[in-house]
């Protein structure tokens, strides 16, 4: 009787060291995803506080152009506001759109397109959408592997008992995949 209890002891045993395993392991991840998204805001925030130095450079120039100063202002704006990868989806569109306008305007006039600031923060936005990419890839792959997790037996039992959610891609939608047509 008492090597019976034993084995039912052992068997709880290697059964509780594996849920907590397993339960560590997804909070480890999770925490990777809210890191990684946390990298993606970064490079956001600097893509947004790039804007207003940009359009200010332009509105030196191109004063009369408010209508497109006004949609970079908006979207920049909206951008702040967003919360959800979603939601700084979609907000991306708008500021991409937003920025194509602005440089058909800028095509008009070559003295802005040789001015060294303009030059000079149109080399660091450039710079910025690099970072952008990398960290939305990396954040993606964080999400991918979380997510994967979640799904697996004996992992998604875990999950469903502790709360562990799916999280969401930053995806762009089909028309930022469109590289818009710029010219200098």
């Amino acid at each position: 009787m008492n090597k019976k209890y034993l084995v039912i002891i052992v068997l709880i045993v290697i059964v509780a060291v594996s849920l907590i395993g397993s339960y560590n392991s997804l909070v480890t991840k999770e925490e990777k995803v809210n890191s990684a998204w946390a990298q993606v805001e970064n490079v956001l925030k600097r893509r947004a506080d790039l804007i207003p130095s940009l359009v200010n450079t332009v509105q030196g120039y191109a004063s009369h152009e408010s209508d497109v100063l006004t949609g970079i202002t908006e979207a920049r704006s909206s951008f702040n506001d967003a919360n959800t990868p979603d939601e700084y989806a979609e907000a991306n569109t708008e500021l991409n759109r937003a920025l194509t306008n602005l440089y058909v305007v800028v095509e008009n006039y070559p003295e802005l397109k040789a001015n060294k600031n303009f030059s000079d923060l149109q080399y660091e936005l450039a710079g910025t959408e690099n970072r952008i990419s990398t960290e939305r890839m990396r954040y993606n792959e964080t999400v991918q592997e979380f997510n994967t997790s979640i799904k697996r037996i004996p992992t998604n039992i875990i999950a469903n008992v502790f709360g562990f959610e799916e999280k969401q891609y930053f995806e762009i939608n089909e028309e930022d995949a469109e590289v818009p047509e710029v010219n200098f």
